[in-house]
């Protein structure tokens, strides 16, 4: 009997599990070999073996995550990075051109910045808000365009609707980041997105324990990536896939109570006299507030505030307070806090930081389920120090 799978809540717990149960096992079990008996298979991508991506626990994993999407097909990779640069290098080569939102994740600027000349491939940085930028920076050889959902570590939200509409106009693939969105607050196939990448140590694991990456998206994409992939050889090992697989089955419940407790933080800090400013989309206040609430159905557990005495302050604060964990990376079950211009976003310059709005003294916050009134209080002590 086929079973009910209309709502992501459910779709988390049981798309893509194996049926029937491997011999009875409620949790998909790990299958530890690198290796499966040869089956008579045609193609050397089908060949059943780790670095092909398609062990039981890869191909449970590529199930689920495509059904939380409505997508097509989705991969998993050993890292966030490991998707971001095997998309790019599998649709884009010598020659081409892409466009990429000018806020973006520390690594994925250092990627475009400090590799592509090399590759023989160029690339133009496009203003999220601004439609005539896209259209000027548009070239012949333009392959692909690249945005964040919600942008590292700004809270950004791009005009993603009028961007969609850009790239089906000019027959260009779209890809999105939705790592600090989750598939629970957006889901980019419904929108026209071609490709949704993720890195899966964040939400979509949620417990700081391992590092993984998805793409998620257009099967015949999905497919040539996948083939890069294998080449390459960024395979997520069975025990990482086991791990991955158990942390998204909470997802639901981890972001939804994220998304209350961000903006409860969001809305708190934006009232305090020591805060300079808070970016966070549930705030009414933020530019891309209305966009957020068009697009998402959460505005996620990631928020960034600048205080009114500055770096001094802002490395005051972090030494101060007690539950958040100062710490890179994000989306865990433990709330972490960074200053991203020494750490996610150290590999650029302060003038490339600057020209975008980052900050030295730019504090990002990751929430997680601790109390929210907990998380509140001990900014309340951590502010007067």
């Amino acid at each position: 009997m086929t079973k009910p799978l209309r709502h992501i809540e459910t779709k988390l717990i049981h798309a893509g599990e194996p049926e029937p149960l491997i011999m009875g096992a409620v949790s998909m079990p790990i299958f530890q070999s690198s290796t499966f008996e040869y089956a008579g298979q045609k193609s050397y991508h089908d060949l059943k073996y780790i670095r092909l991506n398609n062990t039981p626990n890869h191909v449970a994993l590529h199930q689920k995550l495509a059904a939380l999407e409505n997508a097509e097909a989705a991969i998993v990779t050993a890292s966030g990075m490991a998707a971001i640069t095997t998309t790019l290098l599998a649709l884009l080569g010598p020659g081409d051109h892409f466009l990429a939102q000018e806020c973006l994740y520390g690594g994925t600027h250092d990627f475009l910045t400090k590799d592509f000349a090399t590759l023989g491939i160029s690339f133009d940085f496009i203003d999220g808000d601004d439609q005539d930028s896209w259209k000027i920076k548009l070239r012949s050889n333009t392959k692909a365009v690249y945005v964040e959902t919600i942008t590292n570590p700004l809270m950004q939200v791009a005009d993603l609707k009028s961007l969609i509409e850009f790239t089906k106009t000019h027959d260009l693939i779209s890809i999105i980041d939705n790592t600090f969105a989750s598939p629970i607050n957006f889901r980019p196939s419904e929108w026209g997105f071609d490709l949704s990448l993720h890195s899966c140590t964040k939400y979509l694991n949620g417990h700081s324990d391992i590092v993984a990456g998805a793409v998620i998206g257009r099967a015949d994409l999905v497919e040539k990536i996948l083939h890069k992939l294998n080449h390459l050889g960024a395979s997520l090992d069975p025990h990482a896939c086991f791990l991955l697989h158990r942390g998204i089955k909470t997802l639901a419940v981890r972001i939804k109570y994220q998304n209350k407790s961000a903006l409860e933080i969001a809305k708190y800090l934006e009232n305090h006299p020591a805060i300079k400013m808070v970016n966070h989309p549930g705030l009414e206040s933020n530019p891309g507030h209305q966009r957020a609430r068009d697009l998402f159905d959460g505005y996620g557990g990631m928020l960034s505030f600048e205080l009114k005495d500055g770096v001094n302050a802002a490395e005051r604060i972090i030494k101060n307070i007690t539950l958040p964990i100062s710490a890179p990376s994000l989306g865990g079950v433990e709330s972490l806090i960074t200053r991203p211009a020494t750490t996610s976003h150290s590999g650029m310059s302060s003038k490339e930081r600057q020209s975008l709005g980052i900050s030295d003294s730019l504090v990002r916050l990751s929430v997680g389920i601790e109390a929210t009134e907990d998380i509140i209080e001990d900014f309340d002590q951590a502010l007067k120090g």
